[in-house]
This record gives C-alpha cells, sequence and structure tokens, in this order.
C-alpha cells in the first residue's frame, strides 16, 4: 500500500515539516479516493468567525475512538465511527511514523472554490507540540504556511495524490497554515488529517 521513501524533514524558524510524495502507491491512493467520495456523512459546516456564524468554504467529517470529541473555531465536533479503510490507514500511519492517533478531521474541497484560510492547529486538547499526519487524495493543491510574528516568512508545498505531509515540533506554535483558493481548478481534493487528541 505504502511506497518506499523516506521522509523529508526540514526545520525553519520553528516550523518541522516533512513530506512523501508518494505515501501511498496510486493504486491505493486511487481505491482510498473512491471510498472517501462515497462517505454518506460528508457535511458543509458552520464557524464562528470574529463573532459571526459562517459556512465552511469546504465539507468536513470528524471521525475518531469513542468519545473523542474535537473542538474549533466555536465547533463541536460529534465522533463517527472509523470506517475500516481509514482504520486501516491509520495503522499503516502509526507503525511508520511510531505515533498514536485516535482522530482524523477529513475535508472535502469540491473544487478551487472551497478553500481553507490561515489557522494553526493549536487547540489545548492536541497538546503543546502536535504531529499532524496529513494525507492528500485527488486534485494537486498548493499549502502555504507563514510565520505568525513575520508573514514575509513562508513555506509552500504542491501536495498531490497520495502525498503524506507531516508538520511537527513547534509548527503549530509558530506558523499558520492554508489551502488556498484556484478558482480555475475543477477537479476535487479529499484531505484526511490523523491528530492525537488528549
Amino acid at each position: 500500500m505504502v511506497c518506499d521513501q523516506p521522509l523529508r524533514w526540514q526545520h525553519q524558524h520553528g516550523a518541522s515539516i516533512a513530506s512523501c510524495e508518494h505515501f501511498l502507491s496510486p493504486d491505493a491512493a486511487d481505491l482510498m479516493f473512491r471510498q472517501a467520495q462515497a462517505w454518506p456523512h460528508w457535511r458543509q459546516h458552520h464557524i464562528s468567525l470574529f463573532g459571526r456564524r459562517v459556512a465552511e468554504p469546504r465539507l468536513g467529517i470528524w471521525f475518531a475512538d469513542p468519545g473523542v470529541h474535537y473542538r474549533y473555531s466555536g465547533r463541536d465536533c460529534e465522533p463517527l465511527a472509523w470506517p475500516k479503510c481509514l482504520l486501516q490507514l491509520r495503522r499503516l500511519l502509526e507503525a511508520s511514523l511510531q505515533q498514536r492517533f485516535n482522530g482524523v478531521l477529513c475535508n472535502r474541497y469540491r473544487d478551487g472554490n472551497d478553500h481553507m484560510g490561515w489557522h494553526s492547529d493549536d487547540e489545548p486538547s492536541l497538546g503543546g507540540q502536535p504531529l499532524i499526519a496529513s494525507v492528500s487524495l485527488g486534485a494537486g493543491r498548493d499549502f502555504v504556511l507563514r510565520r505568525k510574528d513575520d508573514h514575509r516568512h513562508k513555506i509552500s508545498l504542491h501536495l498531490q495524490h497520495g502525498s503524506l505531509l507531516l508538520m511537527a515540533g513547534t509548527t503549530q506554535q509558530c506558523w499558520q497554515h492554508a489551502l488556498p483558493r484556484r478558482r480555475q481548478l475543477t477537479q476535487e481534493r479529499i484531505n484526511l488529517t490523523f491528530r492525537l487528541l488528549g
């Protein structure tokens, strides 16, 4: 299921990130993408932003172990039971990274108009230095990071179908990340971000 490719870590001004372009084999990535597209739980959720209730510009699902609730931007995510294919991917990641995960936030970007604004995954339930493991499926998209204290410091990555991105250490404390809008893109992307909540 996994291509044998070493992780390439880069450390910059408090960011510790690594990527693996072909973490999933093409066949495994294609299968996972089709299975994820068929999940009946996709919903457009609303969050609290600057005191206003706004619709997220994407669809989302939270799968997690029983009792593992995730709260961000004023929204409480009730855990849904893990699909079999996600449990297999979770075990694969845990074995490869020697890291336990108990939840996965799934985001579905229907086309290039769906996006993710600047933010950090710095909720207290994730701990001070969380390891976020992000698997990309479908259309390649640009993923950008910027330092919180100096937006001139940026890192840009192009995440392809079947790739893995890791954010670790003080990345969430020192940096923000985003998935910018790409209006000309018509294909969809699904992103699976595995995390451990305390």
